[in-house]
């Protein structure tokens, strides 16, 4: 499994429905979930994006969530594969 850090700001749609971001975020691990993707931690943010997402799981499941959470028109996403300190040495010892 992998692990995907996807940072978030609210479109113009998502802040007009503010209210209703923690229930967008639970269906959203419900419906990861269903695709075989866990998200490892959700945080709202201040700066430059609004909320940070972690989740873990094979890079088609993820990709195939994070699309259909951005279909809903309530977010956009930039995603990046993140590395753990074992996983980073590993690829040292690969360079």
């Amino acid at each position: 499994m992998s692990t995907f850090i996807t940072l978030c700001n609210f479109t113009d749609q998502g802040i007009k429905s503010i209210k209703e971001s923690p229930h967008r975020a639970e269906a959203f691990k419900a419906a990861a979930a269903k695709m075989g993707v866990t998200v490892k931690e959700m945080c709202w943010t201040v700066g430059a994006y609004d909320f940070v997402v972690v989740t873990e799981g094979t890079e088609e499941a993820v990709m195939s969530a994070l699309l259909k959470v951005g279909s809903a028109g309530n977010v956009r996403s930039q995603t990046l594969r993140s590395y753990s300190a074992a996983e980073f040495t590993k690829l040292l010892g690969n360079a």
